[in-house]
């Protein structure tokens, strides 16, 4: 093992994974917490908001996506120096499609606001947050890439300690415009985007020394005027249609949060605190998944094609039981948590509903997560992005409006839908890995042969 890797173990990357992602949703939900006590309409422009530049981020994943798989493959194959070329042609690809996003986002934020059918009274700070946010979205691309190669080294705990420090900074941020201690100016939204900014480019800059020292001679520039056409072609072979999976399910998931604006501005407040919520309970599922994404990368790129299918399985139940021991206690605990956000009693009540309806969704969340990652590990990346069209758009958004809207059951209509979307995906998702059909995809580098005939005599 070259010595800028750490050893792999799904716990030893889980939990430094686990604990990175909690702290992100824990930004996210601090804007929201410090959001409720300034005004819940302010909760909700900054949560329409969130959901544009979701997307967004999507569109940048798929760079991040493929390095993370990429890098892992290459590593398993013991050819360091390609996946140090991987590192800095990513970055730099990030880098020109992220300024491309960012600034059409800050020319085009009314009209992409005004297709949501955002009500007229959250217009104006929408608008703020996601011009500011929006862009220097940049730098969100840039941090995702630096952290997957990060990942992809096995320096998980690196990555948890510049989100913990980000965290930080955010909510000192967020403390000072929003209740304007010591004669600082209170400025609300505007406020909570400007310290979200702040956070993000100083931990851009921890991400970039700590790459450098860790991983030395991974970002090396030069490198970006002679690499292989075949390290960009690979890149974007894998991160497309990975991307496209999640920028399907984004996309449905802002359709259905225009049939939620039309509902009115109580349902739109509801969805955020009862998806900030939720949130927590599949963390879980998505550390495991990633963890198992690495693992499966390593072992499909030392030609270990049997340890990476049972892997795997292995994985899936774990997320499974877990996702539905914290439904079960994020369903007792659903009156005080709410409470936490708001004392709206409309609110709590339609939002405790929505937490008892995830024991049955996250199980299925818990499918996609782990499965649909390990497909893309082992170069599967085409079919996840198919049956995600057909299901999120054919299940998930139909089923919206017509329970929803049509039957006039509102958000307990639309998390139906959602539990039937994920629970359809995630069981195709389930076969298609047992088919073991992954393993003709072939391997990204081009230099192992797969032995079918001997996996299969293996399993």
């Amino acid at each position: 093992m070259n010595k800028t890797q750490k050893k792999m173990t799904l716990f030893a990357l889980t939990w430094p994974i686990f604990f990175e992602i909690f702290l992100h949703m824990l930004m996210g939900n601090a804007d929201t917490l410090m959001l409720s006590q300034y005004s819940d309409n302010s909760v909700a422009a900054v949560g329409v908001s969130n959901q544009i530049l979701s997307l967004i981020i999507v569109m940048f994943g798929f760079v991040a996506t493929g390095t993370a798989i990429l890098v892992a493959q290459h590593l398993g194959a013991k050819e360091e120096t390609s996946a140090g070329e991987i590192s800095i042609v990513s970055l730099a690809v990030n880098l020109i499609f992220g300024l491309i996003l960012s600034i059409s986002l800050v020319f085009f934020t009314e009209p992409i606001l005004a297709s949501m059918d955002l009500p007229r009274s959250l217009m104006d700070e929408a608008s703020s947050y996601l011009k500011i946010v929006g862009g220097f979205a940049f730098i969100q691309a840039l941090i995702m890439t630096a952290g997957a190669v990060m990942r992809s080294y096995g320096f998980t705990k690196d990555a948890m300690y510049i989100t913990i420090g980000m965290n930080i900074i955010n909510v000192i941020g967020n403390y000072l415009f929003i209740f304007g201690p010591f004669g600082i100016p209170v400025l609300g939204v505007e406020g909570v985007a400007i310290s979200t900014i702040t956070s993000r480019m100083i931990g851009l800059t921890v991400c970039i020394v700590v790459i450098m020292k860790r991983i030395p001679g991974a970002l090396q520039v030069k490198r970006l005027f002679k690499l292989p056409v075949a390290h960009v072609k690979n890149l974007l072979r894998i991160g497309i249609p990975s991307a496209g999976e999640h920028l399907s399910y984004n996309g449905s998931q802002m359709v259905i949060t225009y049939f939620i604006a039309s509902i009115g501005t109580h349902a739109l407040t509801t969805k955020v605190y009862a998806q900030n919520l939720m949130m927590f309970i599949f963390l879980f599922s998505v550390a495991i998944s990633q963890g198992t994404q690495i693992l499966i990368g390593h072992l499909i790129g030392a030609g270990e094609y049997e340890n990476a299918y049972e892997r795997c399985l292995k994985s899936l139940k774990i997320a499974i039981i877990i996702s539905l021991i914290m439904a079960g206690l994020f369903s007792i605990f659903a009156d005080p948590l709410l409470r936490i956000f708001t004392d709206n009693e409309q609110i709590i009540s339609l939002g405790k509903i929505l937490i008892y309806l995830t024991i049955f969704l996250e199980p299925g969340r818990s499918f996609n997560l782990v499965v649909i990652n390990s497909l893309r590990a082992a170069g599967d990346v085409s079919f996840p992005v198919y049956m995600g069209i057909l299901s999120m758009w054919g299940v998930s958004v139909t089923l919206s409006y017509i329970l929803g809207i049509w039957f006039g059951l509102g958000l307990i209509g639309i998390w139906i839908s959602f539990i039937a979307d994920e629970w359809l995906r995630g069981l195709i998702m389930l076969k298609r890995w047992r088919s073991k059909v992954w393993i003709k995809k072939g391997f990204v580098t081009g230099k192992k042969e797969i032995d079918e005939n001997k996996f299969a005599h293996e399993s």
